[in-house]
C-alpha cells in the first residue's frame, strides 16, 4: 500500500514516515502543498495524510483540486492530520471530501489503526483477515502467518504479497504492484517485481515442503500479471 504523506515539519514527517513503514506500507512525502498536489496529479496512492498549514498551497486547497479531478485520483482517501482542529475548518474538510481527520497531537496506535481502516474500506473490503490456502493476512497486526506459523517476510516481499492476497483470486499486473512496493525515490525499474515475486514463490513453496497443508501459489499470466491462489485450485497437469 503506497501513502502520500504531506507534512511540512520535517521532523514530524520523518517520525510518521518511518512508524508507517515499519507497519509495512509504502510512504512518499511531500513537504508543500505545491509538490504535493503534483504528486496527486500524476500519481496513484491507497491513502493521502494530508497537513492543512502547507507553504504554497494550503492543504485545504490540496484537497479540493483532488477531489475536482474526478476519477479514480480524484477518489483517493484522505486523512487531514493538523493542529487546525477547530469546528468549522473540520466541517469544512469534510464537506471537501476528506475521509477522517486528525486534530494534532495525537496518538500513533490510533492513528495506525485509521489508517488501516481506511485502507480496508478503499479496497472495498473491510475484511480483517485474508486467506488463501494456508496463508493468511491480518490486516490489523498486518502480519502474515502460514498454517497458524509467523511467515517472515521482508518489507517489499511483505508489500508484494499483500498486494496479491488483498486480491487473492484476480491478476495483478507488474505495473500496479510495482506502484504499490516502491516509492518514486527508489532506484528500481520494473523488471525488480521478477526477483520479489521469485523469492517469495520460494517462501510459499518452502511452507509446502515443510508439511503445511494446502498452500499458497503465485501464478505468472503472460501478458497479464500475477495471480495469487490456493494450490488445490490448480488445474491438473496433463497427463505426458
Amino acid at each position: 500500500m503506497r501513502i502520500l504523506l504531506v507534512e511540512d515539519h520535517l521532523e514530524l514527517s520523518h517520525w510518521l514516515a518511518k512508524a508507517l513503514r515499519d507497519a509495512h506500507l509504502t510512504v512518499e512525502t511531500a513537504h508543500n502543498g505545491a509538490d504535493a498536489d503534483a504528486l496527486l496529479h500524476t500519481q496513484e496512492y491507497s491513502l493521502v495524510l494530508l497537513d492543512l498549514t502547507l507553504p504554497k498551497m494550503d492543504g485545504l486547497d490540496v484537497l479540493r483540486r483532488l477531489r475536482a479531478r474526478g476519477g479514480t485520483r480524484g477518489k483517493t482517501p484522505v486523512m487531514i492530520l493538523t493542529a487546525r482542529g477547530g469546528l468549522d475548518e473540520k466541517v469544512q474538510g469534510l464537506n471537501l471530501g476528506a475521509d477522517d481527520y486528525m486534530a494534532k497531537p495525537f496518538e500513533l496506535a490510533e492513528l495506525e489503526a485509521r489508517v488501516k481502516a481506511l485502507l480496508r474500506r478503499s479496497q472495498g473490503n473491510e475484511a480483517l483477515v485474508h486467506a488463501c490456502g494456508a496463508l493468511s493476512f491480518d490486516t490489523v497486526t498486518r502480519m502474515f502467518s502460514y498454517a497458524g506459523a509467523p511467515f517472515p517476510l521482508t518489507p517489499r516481499e511483505h508489500a508484494v504479497l499483500e498486494a496479491l492476497i488483498t486480491r487473492s483470486g484476480r491478476a495483478v499486473s507488474k505495473e500496479k504492484l510495482f506502484d504499490e512496493v516502491f516509492a518514486l525515490a527508489d532506484d528500481a525499474n520494473l523488471d525488480a517485481i521478477e526477483l520479489y515475486i521469485h523469492r517469495v514463490r520460494k517462501k510459499l513453496e518452502s511452507g509446502v515442503e515443510s508439511g503445511s497443508p494446502d498452500g499458497a501459489v503465485i501464478t505468472t499470466l503472460r501478458g497479464i500479471g500475477y495471480l495469487l491462489q490456493p494450490r488445490s485450485a490448480m488445474a491438473p497437469a496433463a497427463p505426458k
